[in-house]
């Protein structure tokens, strides 16, 4: 299934114009865990791209992974870690699948992710268990402020990246049962139409599963908390010279098969 978030209600996604609204479940990350035919639906009705909101509303934690690709851990000049280096971003910076996005800075940088949807509380989950917990995937823009984020040393990666609207996510969640095979699916992000981020999720040092368990060996898990899986090779920051954000530029990032994220870049 692929469930999005239309008018604060959950709603099926039927083609690329249509849809029901869910009308026993209240959130998204509720309604996927659910057998299809369990879920009492509306009438079809039309929609567009720019109505969807973000599907998860209220995560209790947006926890992510940094230098979780091959080539991005080569491009920033850093080696292979051994355990996933983590941090959080603040739900505060949750925004719509389409949205104008405001500039805080000149080295304002982009980093298309897959992002997991936690479906059910958990502590101590082993690999083995961790696709019973989860709800379904996303794509997510962690969209981060270079100057904030590498103000001291060590980095400060959460502040940097939590201003107002910098995490996009949508445009809908795609439940595990409707992706054959995760690795390969391919990110895409383009700056007004030229790609500059393209590589398979396959690239992932540190798969989903492992994710889940490594999270929660240390916090738990609740539902609907998001999981920020990492960008590939293509940031502004990796380019040399760099490059990034300006005013009025159109940014879009997609996975295929999970869909696509619009925004608009504003001062």
């Amino acid at each position: 299934m692929k469930i999005a978030r239309l008018a604060n209600q959950p709603f099926l996604i039927e083609d690329s114009q249509h849809g029901r609204t869910i009308q026993n479940f209240k959130t998204v990350e509720s309604a996927a865990v659910q057998r299809k035919d369990d879920l009492v639906l509306g009438d079809l009705v039309e929609f567009d791209f720019s109505q969807l909101q973000a599907p998860v509303q209220a995560p209790v934690q947006i926890l992510a992974v940094g230098m979780n690709y091959v080539d991005h851990s080569k491009e920033i000049q850093l080696d292979l870690p051994k355990t996933p280096s983590t941090f959080t971003k603040f739900a505060s910076s949750l925004a719509n699948p389409t949205t104008e996005v405001k500039r805080h800075g000149p080295r304002t940088d982009w980093e298309t992710e897959l992002v997991l949807v936690i479906g059910k509380a958990g502590r101590d989950i082993s690999e083995q268990d961790a696709p019973a917990y989860l709800a379904g995937y996303m794509v997510g823009e962690d969209i981060s402020d270079r100057d904030v984020q590498f103000a001291n040393q060590p980095a400060q990666f959460s502040l940097g990246k939590s201003f107002e609207h910098y995490a996009p996510t949508g445009p809908w969640l795609t439940t595990p049962d409707e992706v054959t095979d995760l690795g390969k699916l391919t990110i895409t992000t383009k700056v007004n139409g030229a790609a500059v981020q393209h590589a398979p999720l396959s690239q992932m040092v540190f798969n989903p599963a492992a994710l889940i368990s490594y999270f929660s060996s240390i916090v738990e898990l609740r539902p609907g908390d998001l999981i920020f899986t990492g960008t590939p090779s293509g940031t502004g920051v990796g380019h040399d010279p760099e490059v990034y954000l300006k005013k009025d530029d159109l940014l879009t990032g997609e996975i295929s098969e999970l869909g696509q994220l619009t925004m608009k870049i504003v001062n």
